[in-house]
């Protein structure tokens, strides 16, 4: 079964190669080919509000983050990135990150997930994103510099969340005053 969790600096040690065989492939990322790792890890694991593993029986399947996507006025609307290891395309992965970030997004508060530069050569992930509920809300003429393809198109997909309902966060109990504390309000109520 595939567990999602929050990724540990551990966790991207183990998730740089994969990031960086995605990023220099330079068909669906548009960061630096050249980043390095640690450039990459605060990218990827240190800015983001949370960023999220997909692991089965301690292998590594993919790694996802949320953060804002912009500032003030905007920042009810976040944004993802998404990775799959290459052994485990195909599996359902990107989808389940995908589900499990929704979620994510609306307990932290978000009410729509934008992806801002969806690259349109990237069919399988347009497809998925359509699937699960994004709408293209706009297309950018040669944006995106493929290695293979050349000059390409990018969509910016958006996805308003704030229908769906807000799964409450599990209260943190860590060691048994905190327990003792919960159970006894509870009972006092």
């Amino acid at each position: 079964m595939i567990h999602i969790r929050p990724m540990t600096p551990e966790d991207f040690e183990r998730f740089w190669p994969t990031f960086q065989a995605v990023v220099q492939a330079r068909e669906t990322y548009a960061f630096d080919p050249d980043l390095g790792f640690d450039q990459a890890r605060q990218l990827w694991l240190e800015l983001p509000v949370r960023t999220f593993v997909a692991e089965e029986d301690g292998e590594l399947l993919g790694s996802y983050y949320l953060k804002a996507n912009t500032a003030g006025p905007g920042g009810h609307v976040g944004n993802c990135g998404y990775m799959v290891c290459e052994p485990a395309r195909g599996r359902g992965v990107a989808r389940l990150m995908c589900e499990h970030s929704q979620k994510q997004a609306r307990q932290e508060g978000f009410l729509a997930l934008q992806f801002n530069s969806v690259v349109a050569t990237n069919e399988v992930a347009v497809a998925l994103w359509h699937k699960l509920g994004f709408e293209t809300v706009g297309r950018l003429p040669k944006a995106y510099r493929h290695a293979r393809l050349g000059l390409v198109d990018c969509l910016v997909m958006y996805k308003w969340l704030a229908d769906e309902p807000v799964v409450e966060k599990p209260p943190l109990l860590i060691g048994r005053k905190n327990i003792e504390a919960r159970v006894s309000r509870r009972r006092g109520r």
